[in-house]
């Protein structure tokens, strides 16, 4: 932990120590909801609650809501009355000792000023029913959700589980989302209004599985554009909104573990691990020696100062057998609250968790040029994963101001194992590898944001200001390789060991940092007016974001000395014992720097945007949200072109991008949709610095392009969806989207191996239709299970072409790569509100997509779908301990990349060239929960 990341968790944990100090759990029931227009979903702010027959009543605050507390076990009438809208009286809300009933409102406007309006009567669980359908209809977007009501009731842990049940969407290593077949890149994703950096270093992508699923109040994932939104996407926007007043004060502990039918209590190996590494720390003993001089004065050093340097290095070259162990995980939750008598309300949720395993993956893995094979090598990867993570969010609402601080921290650390044997048959050689890497990566983010709602002309004021730190450090990344030249008749293994200079692929010794420190404000006024006669509202606002990168990385390497007579039996010496410090001399091993002037880059992202957007009513049924967002971007990497020169990327961009949303409501329960935007990709910092890595599992070299140009993308959507009831949908949607210039990952071949880097082609365009439906089985019979069993599928079918222009080295046409050609979701839920069981059998499947490009000789990679099947069940047992069973990748396929050579839609191990395939494993896990809430 540096000392950034101290100074902000000391921070917190005093926040947390004087605001929990001297509270208790309160016994009494509430009634908590929120209030929203009926026609645009808009929250409604200082309308006036009370019970009937009481004196008892309060005001709707910023965000629309209220709570009526201190009530006695019974049913209560609640009234609702607001200026402009049919007063409504919701009957039978039924209060229960030491619960929060939820109640959310929609409110319909009056057609008349007249002073006598009609009363609204409604039932608590008509208004519910009501409620839930004004969520999903009323997004001004074509897009999909979950609320935290729904969340509660699956067994989701984190983010990413929760992300599975939305249309279209999948997830990839249980962490990443892909929208709509799309790859990663094409998303955007947003905490709590703040656009979030990239949890990866190579890539843009976040690690959804960061965020527990308890903290979330709801999830919108938006797939065609509006000018509030972020204009850098084509999949979707996610939208993350955490709690931050809790409806009562709890404290929840729940501790897990799991089984793998791969890894769990078999033979396992891995290098050391390190004191404090459990919590995802990397432990400063692993990073470079003070005293090792650097890398200027390492080039100009003598012999002997080099292997003093060298015997400064730990001999780490070597693993500790154990059996594995089962996965681990806790979490901490605690929420509380504090009401004032000015009406004033304080609210904060805390999180702790902390999640750790032991995997096994065994892999076999080969490579091709013009279909003759190269290798063929059988890995066995072990590997040790942990995460630790904290949430503090705390806030205070009071009429129509709210003031909130939002706090997210996260580490994690990868420590992995990689032995390899095989045949190199170019080379003619057997190889026997071994490989040791470890990587923590770490992401802080705290916003500080307020809502309010001025008196005048009723405008509404939001804004926003957040910085984030992400770092990425890999010390000492280790690789050690053995042949037998069986061609000439080699009978004992002997180490690679490098003459002359120090390689990247032979006894050699990586170590590479990366930080990024993101600075971001927003800035949204919404105001109302009124156009023929019908209500519509103005929103403007302006976004600022500024990131500075630094990224360095220093090679070293064991060559060969050549100052003296050298000894050839220190070749044959084992992992654990070559590089011991007695064979550090003159005779034996120097100890030498590969670092190139390309292996360090700093670079700045600085973006800046403004919008302005209607939402108008035209009629009763007609509604249409229109706009223009304009972003100012600029990019700019200090990076080294191949000779070692200094080289500036800069890329500036004025964007222009329009969108329209229209809905047509055919009826209370149906709405046709229509969209068209004009939204962009750029390219990733790292895409664009000449820095290469080489990835030892693949044996390539990922390489940035600072060539690269960003992409422009027009959308056009369709979607008619229809809401029979409570939890039901469904709905048809279609699609259509051109790529000018879309970046694509592809295969080179150069410097005698592959290189991996990324190119624009020329444009791409990409169509097809989604299906969704969920049904509930009572239609079925009266029986109760068959009530409390639901069925849901959603697909979507899509195709890509790409336009080769512009790509030489090509000679066929393709699908865009990363594009799934479908996306399967299907699952069977079961949730009994009498006995607080339920169940949930999942499916979800995705079609062969183009990995990586090829190049001519060498054909692209595909990624093999494969038949992904989960089942969980859960049960609560007195309200505060609930039990949870989870059985992951059911089937356990192999997870299967190839080169396609039969231009057919699936993979045939009699034609296509096998690259890599990969089992991961079953997965069974058993989590207790316990809720120590005395309001319970």
């Amino acid at each position: 932990m540096n000392k950034r990341q101290f100074n902000t968790f000391s921070i917190v944990v005093l926040i947390l120590m004087l605001f929990t100090s001297g509270l208790t759990f309160a016994q009494n029931a509430k009634i908590t909801g929120k209030v929203v227009d009926k026609a645009n979903g808009e929250t409604l702010i200082g309308l006036s609650v009370g019970i009937e027959g009481t004196t008892k009543g309060t005001l709707t605050d910023v965000e629309g809501r209220f709570t009526l507390g201190g009530l006695a076990a019974g049913k209560y009438n609640l009234t609702f009355k607001y200026l402009g809208y049919q007063p409504k009286t919701i009957t039978a809300v039924d209060v229960k000792t030491g619960q929060v009933t939820t109640l959310d409102v929609q409110m319909e406007q009056s057609a008349t000023q007249a002073l006598k309006e009609v009363v609204v009567t409604a039932s608590y669980r008509q208004e519910t029913v009501g409620a839930l359908y004004a969520r999903q209809k009323n997004n001004i977007s074509i897009s999909n959700g979950i609320s935290s009501d729904q969340i509660k009731k699956s067994p989701d842990r984190n983010t990413s589980e929760v992300l599975k049940r939305v249309s279209g969407t999948s997830i990839q290593d249980n962490k990443f989302v892909v929208i709509r077949g799309l790859s990663d890149r094409y998303n955007s994703t947003l905490l709590n209004g703040a656009v979030l950096p990239s949890t990866e270093p190579d890539k843009k992508a976040f690690s959804f599985d960061i965020i527990p699923s308890n903290l979330i109040d709801n999830l919108i994932i938006s797939k065609t554009a509006s000018p509030e939104l972020p204009g850098e996407f084509a999949g979707g926007v996610i939208q993350v909104v955490t709690k931050d007043i809790p409806d009562q004060n709890y404290v929840s502990l729940s501790v897990g573990a799991g089984y793998n039918t791969q890894s769990t209590f078999k033979d396992f190996n891995l290098g050391e691990k390190k004191s404090g590494e459990f919590l995802g720390f990397a432990n400063s003993a692993r990073d470079i020696p003070r005293g090792v001089p650097n890398t200027v004065e390492f080039r100009i050093s003598g012999a002997q100062e080099k292997i003093n340097a060298g015997k400064l290095f730990d001999n780490s070259f070597n693993t500790k057998s154990s059996k594995g162990l089962p996965s681990q995980n806790y979490q901490l939750n605690l929420g509380f609250q504090k009401r004032f008598e000015n009406e004033g309300k304080l609210g904060l949720i805390f999180s702790l968790s902390q999640r750790n395993g032991e995997s096994i993956s065994s892999s076999e893995r080969y490579d091709y040029e013009s279909n003759y094979k190269q290798f063929d090598f059988n890995d066995k990867i072990f590997k040790y994963s942990t995460s630790s993570g904290a949430l503090l969010n705390l806030a205070y609402v009071k009429g129509n101001n709210k003031i909130a601080l939002k706090n997210l921290y996260n580490i994690s650390l990868d420590n992995s194992y990689t032995s390899r044997y095989g045949v190199q048959f170019a080379e003619q050689d057997s190889i026997r590898g071994n490989s040791l890497d470890l990587v923590s990566k770490s992401l802080l983010n705290n916003q500080l944001e307020g809502d309010h709602k001025l008196n005048w002309k009723d405008i509404k004021v939001n804004w926003n200001l957040n910085y984030s730190y992400t770092e990425r450090d890999q010390p000492d990344l280790k690789s050690l390789n053995y042949r037998l030249d069986y061609d000439q008749g080699a009978t004992k293994y002997e180490a690679i060991v490098p003459n002359g200079t120090a390689s990247r692929t032979d006894a050699s010794r990586f170590f590479s940092n990366m930080t990024e420190d993101s600075y971001g404000g927003a800035f949204n006024f919404t105001i109302p007016f009124n156009l023929f006669d019908e209500k519509s509202t103005a929103k403007l606002g302006v976004l600022k974001q500024y990131k500075l990168r630094d990224f360095a990385a220093r090679k070293f390497g064991y060559i060969r000395s050549s100052y003296g007579a050298f000894d050839q039996d220190m070749l044959y010496l084992p992992m654990d014992k070559i590089f011991e410090d007695q064979n550090l001399n003159l005779n034996g091993f120097i100890m030498d720097e590969g670092t190139e002037n390309a292996d360090k880059y700093d670079a700045t992202s600085d973006l800046n945007a403004g919008y302005i957007q209607f939402d108008n009513k035209i009629g009763s049924k007609t509604r249409v949200i229109w706009g223009v967002r304009l972003e100012d971007s600029y990019q700019l990497v200090n990076t080294f072109d191949p000779s070692g020169n200094k080289l500036k990327v800069e890329n500036t961009y004025l964007d222009i991008l329009p969108s329209l949303n229209l809905t047509y409501s055919l009826n209370n329960k149906t709405n046709i949709r229509i969209a068209a935007s004009q939204t962009v990709t750029r390219p990733e910092l790292r895409e664009m610095s000449r820095f290469g890595f080489f990835d030892y599992i693949s044996k390539r070299i990922l390489q940035g392009n600072p060539d690269l140009k960003r992409s422009q993308n027009t959308n056009l959507d369709f979607k008619y969806e229809i809401y029979p009831s409570n939890g039901q949908i469904l709905s048809f949607s279609a699609f259509y989207k051109n790529f000018q210039n879309p970046i694509e990952q592809i295969v080179s071949s150069g410097n005698g191996g592959k290189n991996v880097s990324f190119q624009n082609a020329n444009s791409a365009n990409t169509y097809g239709f989604e299906i969704e439906a969920r049904k509930n089985l009572n239609f079925l019979g009266d029986q109760d299970y068959l009530k409390n069993l639901t069925v849901y599928t959603n697909a979507s079918f899509i195709i890509s072409t790409v336009n080769l222009n512009s790509l030489v080295s090509e000679v066929t046409s393709r699908a865009l790569q990363g594009q799934s050609p479908y996306l399967l979701n299907a699952g069977l839920q079961y949730a009994s509100p009498k006995n607080d069981m339920a169940f949930s059998l999942l499916y979800n499947k995705i079609g062969s997509r183009i990995a990586e490009v090829g190049y001519e000789g060498y054909a692209d990679i595909y990624e093999k779908g494969r038949d992904m099947l989960d089942f969980q069940i859960s049960k609560n047992f007195s309200k505060r301990f609930e039990l949870k069973l989870n059985v992951s990748d059911i089937l356990n396929q192999k997870q299967i990349f190839y080169q396609n050579n039969d231009n057919k839609k699936t993979y045939d191990a009699s034609k296509d060239n096998l690259m890599n395939a990969v089992k991961y494993g079953s997965g069974i896990s058993l989590a207790l929960k316990y809720d120590f809430s005395l309001g319970k």
